[in-house]
């Protein structure tokens, strides 16, 4: 084939391919234009996901109407003169062509006015052909429009996420932005509902408990760190403010380690690595905190021109950057975190209850949140004589009975067998006696429930609201009243009594987040995953001190379970070591 110059509408659905890629593309980019115009009041409609309707309207500087179709050709912009301009940006757009490739790939519609015109304009582009700007009366202000996105490119439009991951895409974006910029007021519609409301005072601490309920706001740490060149070694200023999660708030991924650099939210691993590193022996293995921080440095320290949608950026000294924020962020964590305080006990002595707890029933729920792990073995020796179980057992699925013997760490129990000593991981076995027991309640249509005294109300992010909608039918049916009280908000009303004592906002929780732990045994079927995850979040935790009592009833019921080897995620409950295994380990018996 001939080679020869692409036509501006397949050129303009190429540069779409990179910059438009689902509707929180589309988002992102009005939004960072409507930040850019000045504007004070952003809002932003949505149907279906996006895929049939986009809206975002500002109150910022508007277009000319003699400049309207140009703002939405390509490589037009007001941004850039010359390319010295690239490495001093101060605007979150500069390339020119968000606008042509949205118009290129939807029924596109943009109307705005600047405040010294008496009239707006309004233009039209079908699939990247541009009509005639019309004279409209129109507010201050822009509004773009962008319906039926990727009609005539029906192959991306095939490989969208389902509704659900979409608008959580969309909610997630929207909240960083209200996060990064509480002067001002965002506001986002999906159908009838208002899913996303903020003041646009400078609030960010009442954005947070918008976002993630007032008891989580009222736990971040304020961090506010400033690096001045006079005291440095000539390097340009630097600026962190924002908020971290104390060690006691954590999530299960990464999710919510949120990141700005100059008013524009990066995904740079560096950064995430430097925060990480920062909480360095203070988390668990497999947990993350919150973090919403916005670092502030000359533009010319940093090139935002490295990617096509600018998540990622290139630092000039960029060991200077990773070093500032990990030990600004480890400042904050110590400062605010109080030392512990440890009581000495004897060794052996016997642990007390603060008050008398129905056994099998009632576990206390508080504890320290240490992930229980497997217990090692410090010698090569004998180890074919070492038995854990990964999903499918090698062995009978059923453990003899056991005499209890104690717990050693907080963390297992140890009691023996008339074939050898095992090792019983208490959170991962409580795990397994908490599912068994709801699933077969489930099974018999006879799940207990109790009213809580006072009714919990829970608070969640946008897009984690979205999700627990949706599974709140299963919610019920396990003996929860879970109802919506408020936009992003709910209320426990009941709990199962299997989870008496238990924390409701945490059962909640644990329904929207995505664990560490492969979930595959329980994919088959929703409401056992479901099942799963609370039971998983409910369960006795490693670190907690049990009473004999409670020892003893929770190996009991791990004797009575049908699959008392895994918990309901596939990991191991025990570990055994045979007699002969410890013979040898003893050098009392020669190996075979």
């Amino acid at each position: 084939m001939p080679i020869r110059l692409l036509s501006s509408e397949v050129a303009s659905q190429i540069a779409a391919g990179e910059v438009v890629e689902r509707p929180a593309s589309v988002v992102k980019e009005l939004v960072e234009n409507s930040l850019d115009a000045g504007a004070k009041f952003i809002s932003i409609s949505i149907a279906d996901a996006g895929r049939t309707l986009i809206e975002v309207a500002d109150d910022g500087f508007g277009i000319p109407a003699n400049e309207l179709d140009l703002a939405a050709s390509r490589h037009a912009t007001s941004k850039l003169v010359q390319s010295d301009d690239l490495f001093h940006i101060q605007t979150l757009g500069f390339r020119g062509e968000a606008l042509a490739s949205i118009g290129s790939v939807s029924h596109f519609t943009i109307t705005s006015r600047v405040g010294s015109a008496k009239e707006g304009a309004r233009l039209k582009v079908d699939g990247g052909i541009a009509g005639k700007v019309e004279k409209v009366g129109a507010p201050v202000g822009t509004v773009v429009r962008v319906e039926n996105l990727f009609y005539n490119v029906p192959a991306r439009l095939k490989f969208l996420k389902t509704d659900v991951t979409e608008r959580r895409a969309i909610d997630s974006l929207v909240t960083r932005y209200a996060l990064a910029y509480p002067h001002v007021r965002f506001k986002v519609t999906d159908g009838k509902s208002v899913t996303l409301q903020t003041a646009g005072d400078g609030d960010r601490r009442a954005i947070l408990a918008a976002l993630y309920g007032v008891d989580v706001a009222r736990q971040m740490l304020e961090v506010m760190a400033t690096e001045d060149p006079s005291t440095g070694s000539g390097q340009a200023a630097l600026s962190l403010t924002g908020y971290i999660s104390p060690v006691s708030l954590t999530r299960s991924n990464r999710k919510e380690i949120t990141f700005f650099i100059n008013g524009r939210w990066v995904q740079e691993v560096a950064l995430n690595s430097a925060i990480l590193q920062a909480y360095h022996t203070l988390l668990m293995v497999g947990r993350y905190p919150l973090t919403a921080l916005f670092l502030e440095m000359p533009p010319e320290e940093v090139d935002v021109n490295v990617h096509p949608t600018k998540a990622e950026v290139r630092f000039r000294a960029q060991d200077k950057i990773f070093s500032f924020v990990q030990r600004s962020v480890r400042k904050a964590l110590l400062a605010y975190t109080p030392v512990p305080s440890v009581s000495p006990q004897l060794w052996g002595a016997r642990s007390v209850p603060a008050e008398p707890r129905e056994i099998g029933i009632d576990w206390t729920m508080a504890g320290a949140s240490v992930d229980s792990e497997q217990f090692p073995v410090t010698s090569n020796e004998g180890q074919d004589s070492l038995s854990t179980v990964h999903g499918q057992p090698s062995f009978s699925t059923g453990v003899p009975l056991l005499r209890l013997i104690g717990q050693i760490g907080s963390t297992y129990l140890v009691a023996e067998g008339p074939d050898g000593l095992y090792l019983i991981d208490q959170h991962a076995a409580h795990e397994r006696v908490l599912f068994e027991k709801l699933m077969a309640q489930r099974e018999n249509k006879n799940i207990p429930s109790q009213q809580l005294l006072t009714p919990e109300v829970v608070t969640m992010p946008p897009q984690s609201a979205k999700t627990l909608l949706e599974q709140l039918p299963f919610l019920n049916r396990f003996g929860f009243e879970v109802e919506e009280f408020g936009t992003n908000t709910f209320q426990v009303r009941a709990m199962p009594v299997l989870f008496s004592g238990g924390d409701p906002a945490s059962a909640l929780r644990a329904l929207v987040e995505d664990f560490e732990e492969d979930e595959s045994p329980l994919q088959a079927e929703v409401e056992a995953r479901i099942a799963g995850r609370v039971c998983k979040r409910l369960a006795v935790k490693a670190g907690q001190v049990l009473t004999s009592e409670e020892q003893r009833s929770l190996l009991n019921d791990l004797e009575a379970c049908q699959s008392p080897r895994t918990c309901p995620h596939g990991r191991p409950t025990m570990i055994h070591l045979t007699v002969d295994a410890l013979e040898r380990q003893f050098g009392r018996r020669g190996a075979r």
